[in-house]
């Protein structure tokens, strides 16, 4: 599972940190039961190892007038060129926040965050479509959130 070198301290450092990344080191040296130096330590370790990939805000997507969210099913051309190109195409995209390469009848998943149904319309005809290799796209759109998360579900401690 990855988890591989993770004591418990390093797992409670970790939930911590998911749930408020702007803890100060004495903070959360104190939530997870460790004094401050070791606890900074590990900290570093863990940053280090790549557990830890950065720190971010995140951000009321409705309070800045996104509020259209759209899940967006890809099938391309099936050569490296056109996967390629779709890559290339999907990176150039802000409106795309995730895209995931799957199995079955699609190859890619997208999730979309745009501000309204005229801003997908034009994402969808002018900019997905125009990419080359793109072959068929499908799209639902989210009507309500029932669970929303960044955190990772964290493993047992070794």
């Amino acid at each position: 599972m990855g988890s591989i070198g993770l004591d418990a301290a390093d797992i409670r450092i970790l939930a911590a940190l998911q749930r408020n990344g702007r803890l100060s080191n004495v903070d959360l040296a104190d939530q997870v039961g460790l004094s401050p130096s070791p606890c900074l330590r590990r900290v570093r370790d863990l940053e280090e190892q790549g557990y830890i990939q950065g720190y971010t805000a995140i951000l009321d997507r409705k309070k800045l007038g996104m509020g259209v969210v759209a899940f967006v099913e890809v099938k391309i051309d099936q050569n490296a060129e056109g996967d390629a190109d779709f890559r290339r195409g999907i990176l150039l995209l802000p409106e795309v926040i995730s895209c995931f390469v799957m199995t079955g009848t699609m190859d890619y998943l997208l999730q979309v965050i745009v501000e309204d149904l005229d801003s997908f319309a034009d994402l969808s005809m002018r900019k997905l479509l125009s990419i080359k290799g793109v072959k068929e796209v499908r799209s639902s759109f989210v009507l309500d959130v029932v669970k929303h998360s960044t955190a990772v579900p964290l493993p047992k401690p070794t």
